[in-house]
């Protein structure tokens, strides 16, 4: 049944209720003892026109936290409670600093508010977690090493799921990967790479975004420019304003994470899946190993990478690691010239690929034809 049908006459309720419908409660929950960060708070659910219950610490919180549809925790809230479901958003202040997002790591919250200058961005926010529609899926790769191929299975990924019909946007996190749009041979298309949103905070109109990138092998993308000057900042506000339209205007993003301890606090944390891609190889094990401890608490499985020089069966590598093995990247010929000039979207369109990405999206609910 379509999720936007009703069941007829005499047809039996649906075992599992769809996960976007609105609980009884549409409370936002604020926990914060800090006077001036709930005035802030109570003036942005106010104007998205929701309803606010404020707390000044968790043992207060404890009777609502299940309950509410939204948490939020201040930045003077240290530690929670464990098994307790992670807040929505860690809130703080300008003069804060810059530890906001290594504490938003030990709460567990997925996204952070600094305020005043992200209150239209948390009130856009608010407002669409009371939505019916809970936008598009972010499915983030990263290398268990260096080379091992998480570009390539990215881009690879974004071209079956484009070719199946998904709206698609593939987006480069690495600032230091040398460009995603190199490996696309788009580095000439005309459109907004990274550092044309470098200022981008707020709501980003998501119908004005994906006109304004660039598109190659059926999809858009938005990548770093494959230049030798260096690219102008984007900080968190940006990456998390640019990745929320994303979701509104895609089916499908995928994300091109890197391995840059910078890029994996600002975008793997956006993700809703992330698959780690390692050669089966002793050396790539453990290096992914050590990257695990990087992720945030987002649900990971992993890829592995065939090659001739492959030392370990891919089971093995899985095991070692302590990940689901979600797929078996092809050793295709010719691969490493093609990633030079720019042809991963023709070796994209051999069988095994196909097969390969087919099996990836089929499992993250996607039509793979």
């Amino acid at each position: 049944m379509n999720r936007h049908q009703q069941p007829g006459p005499g047809s039996p309720p649906p075992q599992n209720p769809v996960p976007w419908i609105p609980g009884e409660s549409a409370e936002i929950l604020l926990v914060t003892g800090v006077d001036v960060l709930r005035s802030e708070v109570e003036r942005i659910v106010a104007a998205a026109g929701g309803q606010l219950r404020t707390v000044q610490n968790v043992a207060d919180a404890a009777p609502f936290w299940d309950a509410a549809a939204t948490v939020l925790v201040g930045s003077d809230i240290r530690d929670l409670p464990p098994r307790w479901r992670a807040p929505a958003v860690l809130v703080g202040l300008n003069g804060d600093g810059g530890g906001l997002w290594h504490l938003a790591a030990a709460v567990g919250a997925g996204r952070v508010a600094v305020l005043p200058d992200a209150a239209a961005w948390l009130a856009e926010y608010l407002s669409r977690s009371r939505a019916p529609e809970a936008g598009g899926f972010v499915l983030g790769l990263t290398g268990g090493c260096g080379g091992a191929g998480a570009t390539t299975a990215a881009i690879w990924i974004a071209q079956a799921a484009a070719g199946a019909g998904a709206r698609v946007l593939l987006i480069d996190g690495d600032p230091w990967g040398g460009g995603l749009e190199l490996a696309l041979a788009a580095e000439d298309t005309h459109g907004l790479r990274w550092p044309d949103l470098a200022g981008a905070s707020g709501s980003i109109d998501a119908a004005q975004l994906e006109d304004a990138l660039p598109v190659s092998g059926g999809f858009s993308f938005l990548s770093w420019p494959g230049a030798r000057d260096r690219a102008a900042v984007v900080d968190a506000t940006a990456v998390t304003a640019v990745l929320d339209a994303a979701r509104r205007g895609c089916e499908l993003v995928v994300l091109d994470i890197g391995r840059d301890r910078e890029a994996l606090r600002s975008f793997a944390r956006e993700c809703d899946r992330i698959l780690v891609v390692a050669p089966a190889r002793i050396r790539a094990a453990v290096a992914t190993a050590w990257l695990l401890r990087e992720l945030p608490g987002v649900e990971t499985a992993l890829v592995v990478r065939a090659g001739p020089g492959a030392a370990l069966e891919a089971p093995l590598i899985a095991d070692s690691v302590g990940l689901a093995l979600e797929g078996i990247m092809p050793d295709i010929k010719g691969l490493a010239a093609a990633t030079e000039v720019g042809r991963l979207l023709e070796a994209g369109r051999q069988r095994a690929v196909r097969r390969f990405a087919a099996g990836l999206l089929d499992l993250n609910g996607r039509d793979s034809r």
